[in-house]
C-alpha cells in the first residue's frame, strides 16, 4: 500500500511539474516539493532537492524541443544564466538554515497571478520585438534580474522560471515560446545547481522517490513542450494560463 501510495503520488507531481515546465517554464519544485511533503512526509529540504534534481532532465528536453522550433536565445540567456546560477548557490546554503516554507506562499499566489495574466492579457509580441532594448540595457537587466531570480531558486526551489518567464516577457521584450525556451534552457542549469547543492548538504534521497519523480516529470514536459511550439500564440497563452492557475490552486490546496 505504501509503494502504490509513493507511485501515485509522484505520478501525480510529475505529470503536475512535466506540464507546468513544458508549457510555461516553470520550476518543477512548485509542485512536487508539497507533495512529497504532504503526502509522503519528507522532509523539506530533501523534497526540494529532489524537486530541483527532476527538473534538470524536464527542463533539457523542453529546451531542446523550444531550440529545434527556433524558439530559443541562447546567446541572450547566457548573461542572465551567470548570475542565476551564482546566486541560486547562495539561496541553497541560505535555505538550509530557514524554515524551508518561509517563501512559499510567494510562489503561489505567483503562479495564479501568472496564470491570470496569461488568459486576461496574452503576450502576442513576435520575435522581433526584443531587438528594440539595446544589448548594453537587456545585459543589465539580465545580471539584476539573474540575481533575483537564482537566489529565490535556491532558496525555496520555486518561483525561478516563474519569475523567468515574467521577466523574459514583460522586460525583456521576449514573445511567450521563445521566453519559455529560454526559461527552460536557463533552469535546467539552475536546477542542477541547486540539486547540487542540496543533496551536498541534505544528503542522498529516497532513490524510489527520486528516480519515478524525474521520469514522470521528463515525460509530461516532452509531451507539453511538443504541443506548446505548435500551437497558436493566442491558444499557448490560454493553455498556459489554464495550467498555472490549476497547479496554483492545487498546491495552494496542499
Amino acid at each position: 500500500m505504501e509503494l502504490l501510495t509513493t507511485i501515485i503520488v509522484t505520478f501525480f507531481a510529475g505529470m503536475g511539474a512535466g506540464l507546468g515546465t513544458g508549457f510555461a517554464g516553470m520550476s518543477a519544485a512548485a509542485v512536487i516539493s508539497p507533495m512529497l511533503i504532504t503526502f509522503l512526509d519528507m522532509e523539506p529540504y530533501m523534497a526540494v532537492g529532489i524537486a530541483l534534481s527532476s527538473d534538470v532532465l524536464a527542463s533539457a528536453i523542453s529546451a531542446y524541443t523550444y531550440g529545434k522550433n527556433k524558439n530559443l536565445d541562447i546567446k541572450n540567456g547566457l548573461i542572465m544564466m551567470a548570475s542565476v546560477l551564482a546566486f541560486t548557490v547562495v539561496g541553497s546554503y541560505v535555505s538550509s538554515l530557514v524554515p524551508s516554507a518561509a517563501m512559499g506562499n510567494f510562489s503561489v499566489f505567483m503562479t495564479l497571478l501568472l496564470g491570470i495574466k496569461f488568459i486576461v492579457k496574452p503576450v502576442m509580441k513576435t520575435k522581433e520585438s526584443i531587438t528594440n532594448i539595446s544589448i548594453k540595457k537587456r545585459a543589465i537587466q539580465s545580471v539584476l534580474c539573474g540575481t533575483l531570480i537564482g537566489f529565490i531558486c535556491g532558496f525555496i526551489g520555486a518561483g525561478g522560471g516563474m519569475m523567468m518567464l515574467l521577466i523574459l516577457t514583460s522586460v525583456l521584450g521576449y514573445d511567450l515560446k521563445t521566453a519559455v525556451g529560454t526559461s527552460v534552457f536557463i533552469m535546467t542549469f539552475t536546477a542542477f545547481t541547486g540539486a547540487a547543492s542540496h543533496f551536498a548538504i541534505g544528503g542522498t534521497p529516497d532513490l524510489f522517490v527520486w528516480i519515478s519523480c524525474v521520469v514522470f516529470t521528463l515525460l509530461w514536459a516532452r509531451i507539453a513542450a511538443v504541443f506548446a511550439n505548435k500551437a497558436e500564440p493566442k491558444t499557448l497563452n490560454r493553455v498556459t494560463g489554464i495550467i498555472l492557475i490549476i497547479l496554483g490552486v492545487a498546491v495552494l490546496l496542499f
